[in-house]
């Protein structure tokens, strides 16, 4: 079992993670927004990373969220170890977060909620 979590530990390069990008984007109950607007998000955030090569060893790791309960102006995203919280993070926005904040370390003031 241990040979099997360390595996998957080294399979996806965790030691290498700089930040993590969690969306809320697949509701259950969409509330915070329309939930194909939501999944196209997390398209949009899912490709992009990988585009760039920023998934793995490129230290970013993402999360898709069913609720991160702010329920408004969503899809809602929070990204660690800073603890910025974004509302509404259609593709746009998306990617003033991946330029700005992921990868060049500056939250975006224009979007966050804290």
């Amino acid at each position: 079992m241990k040979e099997e979590l360390t595996f998957r530990i080294e399979n996806l390069a965790l030691t290498s993670i700089k930040r993590h990008i969690f969306l809320c984007c697949d509701q259950t109950k969409p509330k915070c927004c329309d939930k194909a607007a939501g999944l196209a998000a997390w398209d949009y955030l899912k490709n992009r990373l990988e585009e760039l090569n920023l998934t793995g060893q490129g230290g970013i790791y993402r999360t898709k969220a069913n609720c991160l309960r702010i329920c408004q102006s969503g899809p809602i995203a929070v990204v660690y170890p800073e603890g910025v919280w974004y509302h509404s993070c259609h593709p746009p926005v998306l990617e003033r977060i991946i330029q700005e904040h992921l990868i060049q370390g500056h939250p975006v003031q224009e979007f966050m909620i804290i």
